[in-house]
């Protein structure tokens, strides 16, 4: 199993930038792919961006050129840096892995973008 945590949300102004953090725990080892996803209210959950073991990139077409995905595999973490802010951004962002055993979800964590 594994357990993902998420920080790094918090209420920013249009144009403004935040960083998120995940921190994966566990059997971390047989770890695919991690990526974030978010969800607005009302909205389903999509994808914002993922991450493959072998460093390759995903990003919906929503935030590419705004947002950018990386990780650190001594730490463990997953980030997501999110630049060029837009009121749409709102909403909770979640961390995922893709595991060998399955697929793994964090709490979220509430991004408001508002001035």
């Amino acid at each position: 199993q594994v357990q993902l945590v998420e920080s790094g949300g918090g209420l920013a102004q249009p144009g403004g930038s935040l960083r998120l953090s995940c921190v994966a725990s566990g059997s971390i080892f047989s770890i695919n792919s991690m990526g974030w996803y978010r969800q607005a209210p009302g909205k389903e959950r999509a994808l914002v961006a993922s991450i493959t073991s072998g460093g390759g990139t995903n990003y919906a077409d929503s935030v590419k050129g705004r947002f950018t995905i990386s990780r650190d595999n001594v730490k463990n973490t997953v980030y997501l840096q999110m630049n060029s802010l837009k009121p749409e951004d709102t909403a909770v962002y979640y961390c995922k892995c893709n595991h060998v055993s399955g697929n793994y979800w964090g709490k979220g964590t509430l991004v408001t973008v508002s001035s």
